[in-house]
């Protein structure tokens, strides 16, 4: 897997490369070396995969045949994923077609189209002798398959960063235009390829509300989470760092918004199912995600514990047996995901944004109905506390807290729809204090749990004595702390609405 960085330039068929060792940093230019490289693209039916501006291909020639799956993470920044070449032209390899999966959402994958490229590269070295920008000059012949296939043939040229910075990148880019080259109209050669193909593309929904208006802010932001919750699914699967927690704070975010802004987005069975659905593929995610917090915690005190403090197999109890029922998990994720409840939900996301149920409200400039949401949803973090604090018993008390604690995660969340960050901060460091007070009460009654069956087996217990102790005592400084914290942020909540009024 690697991440690419690069630029492409559409280019008449005359186009002559200009000298590149000027370009500051440059210490030598090496090449240019011809290849012929012929790629098999594969997609749904109706063009899923391109509509999303994502690739797989079957590439032969070359210095790097094989099977290339891009994904994109940002402007100019794709990930791709590669597979060793297979004899067969037409069955793309069980792991790439997963990878897929919330896009073609089962749908059969077909060879649609071909790329025969003669590629010229060429090699900017910098002054260590290592390559920075790798230029590729390519002739392109593509054809459409399809009942009457098309062929189209243009040239292009791509510098791609390999061991530099960007501002390398910019230069040699600068350098490109003054000779004639044009930024690249179309993402990619598929892109290209298939603008125009009697093929239909299924694209993502267009906002369906007028710029400036309260609807427009809440589409925005509710699309934006859709296309981060897609983005983390083939990571997911991947089991990559962060990526369970990312995806889940995607649906998180998008069941807050819909709760919160429910005056902008109305309320109808369509929308409540789908914060139940949200509800269902957080809780599947989070089992793992607690497992790997869990985890990760126990390693931060193993690394700081006197080697003398750690006795028994305690590493391996609170390590490896974790690690095993985080990989389990991961095997149950992986098939929530390859289900038809899973592609289901995606099409009611996709649903959602494609025609909104919005109200009149939506229509309005952005500014005071979205502003009295925000105020709306902090006063449910004061309520919530109020509440909390009339409970009889400390016990009652703490669970109550509970609920505070989620009020102030989606008054975070409502915040930063509304680019409201200095809300959003204040809302964060009341979820954060009373998060690390919850994470510590959890993690001691998991640190009991494991006790007892370490006692059980014959095990010295005495490290997980400590581990509680220290547990406690990162929860009981969290507790004292909450009195402050919470004094401090409301009065600045306070100073806040009533500078914006």
């Amino acid at each position: 897997m690697a991440l690419e960085i690069e630029d492409k330039f559409d280019v008449p068929v005359d186009y002559e490369i200009p000298e590149l060792a000027g370009v500051r940093g440059c210490a030598e230019v090496v090449g240019p070396k011809s290849h012929q490289l012929v790629a098999i693209y594969f997609d749904t039916a109706d063009l899923r995969l391109a509509a999303r501006g994502i690739t797989l291909r079957r590439r032969r020639g070359g210095a790097d045949p094989g099977w290339h799956l891009k994904l994109p993470k940002a402007k100019g920044v794709r990930q791709e994923i590669t597979h060793p070449l297979t004899r067969s032209t037409k069955i793309v390899p069980a792991e790439l077609a997963t990878l897929v999966l919330a896009y073609t959402r089962g749908r059969d994958l077909v060879p649609v189209a071909e790329l025969d490229t003669r590629r010229n590269v060429t090699w900017l070295k910098d002054a260590d002798g290592n390559t920075a920008v790798e230029l590729a000059d390519d002739r392109v012949k593509g054809t459409v398959f399809g009942d009457e296939p098309r062929v189209e043939r243009w040239r292009e040229v791509e510098a791609e960063l390999i061991g530099a910075d960007t501002a390398f990148l910019r230069r040699v880019g600068k350098r490109l235009r003054k000779a004639g080259a044009s930024p690249a109209a179309s993402a990619n050669k598929l892109s290209r390829l298939l603008n125009g193909a009697s093929q239909r593309v299924t694209a993502p929904p267009a906002l369906a509300a007028a710029e400036g208006t309260a609807g427009e802010v809440v589409l925005r932001y509710l699309a934006a989470q859709v296309a981060a919750l897609l983005a983390q699914d083939p990571r997911v699967r991947r089991a990559e760092d962060d990526a369970v927690h990312q995806m889940r704070v995607a649906c998180r975010r998008t069941r807050s918004a819909l709760k919160a802004f429910k005056r902008i987005v109305a309320v109808t069975p369509e929308t409540t199912a789908l914060q139940e659905e949200l509800r269902w593929l957080g809780n599947e995610l989070g089992v793992v995600r607690d497992l790997e917090v869990i985890r990760a915690r126990f390693a931060r005190h193993f690394a700081a514990l006197p080697a003398e403090l750690v006795v028994g197999p305690i590493r391996a109890r609170l390590g490896d047996d974790l690690l095993a029922k985080e990989q389990q998990g991961y095997g149950v994720i992986r098939e929530t995901l390859s289900g038809e409840r899973y592609f289901a939900f995606l099409d009611s996301l996709d649903a959602l944004l494609a025609a909104p149920p919005l109200t009149k409200v939506a229509a309005r400039p952005a500014d005071a109905p979205l502003a009295a949401v925000a105020e709306r949803e902090w006063n449910r973090v004061t309520t919530a506390f109020d509440v909390a604090q009339a409970e009889p018993t400390e016990a009652a008390r703490e669970i109550a807290m509970h609920d505070v604690r989620k009020a102030a995660k989606r008054a975070r969340y409502t915040a930063e729809v509304l680019g409201m960050r200095e809300l959003a901060k204040l809302a964060e460091s009341v979820q954060e204090t009373l998060g690390t007070y919850q994470d510590g009460v959890v993690t001691q009654e998991l640190l009991a749990a494991e006790a007892e069956t370490a006692r059980q087996a014959g095990e010295d217990t005495f490290t997980y004595g400590v581990l509680t102790g220290l547990e406690r005592g990162t929860g009981e400084r969290a507790h004292a702390a909450f009195p402050g914290v919470w004094a401090e942020t409301t009065a600045s909540a306070r100073a806040f609405f009533d500078a914006r009024r």
